[in-house]
């Protein structure tokens, strides 16, 4: 099953490179032109300009060049002895303070097809070319994926808290209030039995399915090209592992923003939904999240379609078991997942978008934020939203280990993960 093993990460030297708090950032795919550039100019020395090249003809290159001066400056340096990192997020969400806790270490890529490292969503091609690009000119990754683990006992867990009760070696807070810390444990003792509890163990990618296609295909080339063998490096990518049962675990929903259609009519859609859903009129979306908790907390399957102006609809499913006659060929978890019934059901059977107009988002964009599924449709750029309740991660579990994939866009694991506090350099 899954094999994990330590390594000799790249980290910054801090006495030379500066504050860690400015020299990491969030992940490269929500960040703006104008953000990447703020990080850069309050320290020349941020990850960015790794994980995010935007400098010269070719900015792949540029990274390559400019991550190469950085290990003979001595700003980034390797640890002295193979190490696995724990990794913690403090952070607020739901009205309450929670933390979530797990180790990073180099994992063995395996295909899909094998069942030991299991995908729950699909991807799209552009992201993967350029990570792809960034891999081949650097021959490193700079972010994890993030992946989750089953075990009933949580003896995983306990090691892992036994082990940071200490000092992090690495510590701050962000400008979301989140804080990070990572401890490296180098202990040979420890690591050997962190590597062998994952001996026996399958992991459900939560984050980084593109970072963990083009990982493959990455290995896949330098084998084909000579660059490595088997078992070299390249054959293992750096992995964010965490229980599934953390009870830091949180998962928020992504919205569906809906533009451009050039027959919609908010009337006749209510008609055609009245055959499988019951609809509530509401005036003001003070209240949309709470009736939706309401409804997730008794296992409904339902949605806030908002028309804009404070008008929006609760639609609540009549019969689950309708799925099964819309999509025959995928498991009883896939059918039942919101995402599924609100595709299926309304965005396909009366809008009309297919599923390749939501790949390339001609009609269908995503919002992690109630105010934007709110706002961008007051303000008419969008005709209407659909407000979600979140993905369940029992949901994530079974439609991956049944072989099958989520619509895109169906989970959204906060808080994301920081990038820079520790690096993978596949040449060491």
């Amino acid at each position: 099953m899954a094999v994990i093993k330590p390594f000799r990460g790249m980290r910054y030297d801090t006495s030379k490179a500066g504050e860690i708090s400015k020299l990491c950032c969030p992940p490269y795919d929500i960040i703006s032109e104008k953000q990447r550039l703020e990080y850069i100019n309050e320290n020349e020395y941020n990850i960015i300009r790794l994980e995010l090249p935007k400098d010269g003809e070719n900015p792949y290159q540029s990274a390559a060049d400019i991550l190469n001066m950085w290990r003979e400056k001595g700003i980034l340096i390797h640890e002295d002895k193979p190490a696995i990192y724990i990794y913690e997020e403090e952070f607020n969400a739901y009205s309450e303070r929670k933390s979530i806790k797990g180790i990073i270490a180099r994992v063995k890529l395996e295909e899909f097809s094998k069942g030991i490292i299991l995908p729950h969503e699909f991807t799209l091609s552009k992201a993967k070319e350029d990570r792809f690009n960034l891999m081949k000119a650097t021959n490193c990754n700079f972010s994890q994926i993030y992946a989750l683990y089953m075990e009933e006992k949580h003896l995983t867990l306990k090691t892992i808290d036994e082990c940071s009760q200490c000092v992090p070696n690495l510590e701050f807070t962000d400008s979301d209030d989140v804080t990070h810390r990572l401890w490296i444990v180098t202990d040979e003792e420890i690591i050997k039995k962190l590597v062998d509890d994952f001996a026996h163990r399958r992991l459900y990618i939560a984050d980084g399915h593109h970072r963990y296609e083009t990982a493959l295909n990455y290995r896949n080339y330098c084998r084909e090209n000579g660059i490595s063998k088997e078992g070299d490096a390249q054959d293992y990518q750096m992995i964010y592992l965490v229980d599934m049962d953390h009870p830091g675990l949180v998962v928020f929903p992504t919205h569906r923003l809906v533009r451009d259609l050039p027959d919609f009519d908010k009337n006749k859609m209510l008609d055609l939904c009245e055959k499988y859903f019951e609809i509530t009129a509401f005036n003001g979306t003070e209240n949309m999240e709470s009736e939706l908790a309401k409804r997730y907390d008794k296992g409904e399957k339902a949605f806030g379609f908002y028309c804009g102006n404070g008008e929006w609809y609760l639609l609540v499913l009549k019969d689950i078991d309708v799925m099964s006659q819309f999509l025959p060929n995928l498991c009883t978890a896939s059918q039942r997942l919101d995402v599924s019934v609100l595709h299926t059901l309304i965005l396909e059977n009366i809008f009309g978008i297919d599923k390749e107009n939501m790949a390339n988002q001609v009609n269908l964009t995503y919002t992690k934020f109630f105010d934007e599924a709110v706002s961008l449709v007051d303000s008419g750029e969008f005709q209407c939203s659909f407000v979600l309740n979140p993905t369940r991660v029992s949901e994530i579990r079974d439609v991956a280990a049944a072989g099958e994939k989520m619509p895109q866009k169906s989970t959204y694991f906060y808080p994301k993960m920081i990038t820079g506090m520790v690096m993978n350099d596949l040449g060491v």
